[in-house]
């Protein structure tokens, strides 16, 4: 008789090992093949593609050059570099104006670019937060998810929001990284500088400023609209819309046909 209450002792405490370990571990709880759905997959995409989108233009940075020499004789020429990168406040930008007589000036390049660029990352913030709430959601509490007709057309009205605003964010920052690119160019810089419009200095083009990261953060945005609206469909299937319950009419109809058969 020891031996068997020893033994059930055993496996009461083992069991009950166990009951904490899952209370300590709540990825345990976590279903995670459904994150072979459609629905899952997808919030799975939508949280990388935002880390990719707000990423690639938070942390760009270029950087724009010309070379000046104030006469024809001057043998070395002054090379002027000018550093830029995220918010795209250009005119913040400075450099000093070669080829002055008496006190050192500043210029700065031209334009504020940085309405839509801040726009385009505070919306790939968001979209980063709410597709990581949602997926948990969707993982830990999917009867919640499902059961609850509330959480399906939050769900669905919130991603239908965020597909228009990822629109309007990458339409806003594409047509403001074409003027981040117009400003930044040498020839435009060259414009700008005073020396450059005396007769006898040469002024000629240095290394022009590398968009890829710009530009690769700009395709992310308009692919995060069309995930984000493809979503759509897929989270109209879990709302009360899509599942409408059976009517007494139908209910009737398919009565009748197993009667028949």
């Amino acid at each position: 008789m020891p031996s068997g209450t020893s033994a059930r002792a055993h496996a009461s405490a083992k069991q009950t090992g166990s009951g904490d370990a899952k209370k300590a571990n709540p990825f345990l709880d976590l279903r995670w093949r459904r994150l072979e759905e459609p629905l899952g997959f997808i919030k799975v995409l939508e949280w990388l593609f935002a880390i990719f989108a707000f990423g690639s233009c938070g942390s760009y940075s270029g950087e724009t050059s010309v070379n000046v020499k104030c006469s024809g004789d001057a043998k070395d020429s002054i090379p002027i570099s000018v550093l830029f990168g995220y918010p795209f406040r250009l005119y913040q930008q400075r450099y000093e104006i070669p080829c002055e007589v008496g006190e050192k000036r500043i210029g700065h390049l031209m334009g504020d670019f940085s309405s839509s660029a801040e726009f385009f990352v505070t919306m790939g913030v968001f979209a980063f937060l709410y597709s990581m709430v949602a997926l948990v959601l969707y993982l830990r509490f999917h009867a919640f998810y499902t059961e609850n007709r509330k959480a399906a057309l939050v769900d669905f009205f919130v991603t239908g929001g965020f597909a228009f605003l990822w629109l309007v964010a990458a339409s806003a920052w594409g047509k403001g990284l074409m003027d981040v690119k117009t400003a930044t160019r040498p020839t435009t810089l060259i414009g700008a500088l005073q020396p450059c419009q005396i007769k006898g200095a040469l002024c000629t083009a240095g290394s022009a400023p590398s968009m890829g990261l710009a530009n690769i953060s700009v395709l992310f945005g308009f692919l995060n609209f069309l995930l984000w609206a493809g979503n759509l469909w897929f989270v109209y299937k879990e709302t009360a819309w899509h599942k409408q319950p059976p009517n007494a009419e139908n209910a009737l109809e398919r009565g009748e046909e197993e009667e028949r058969q």
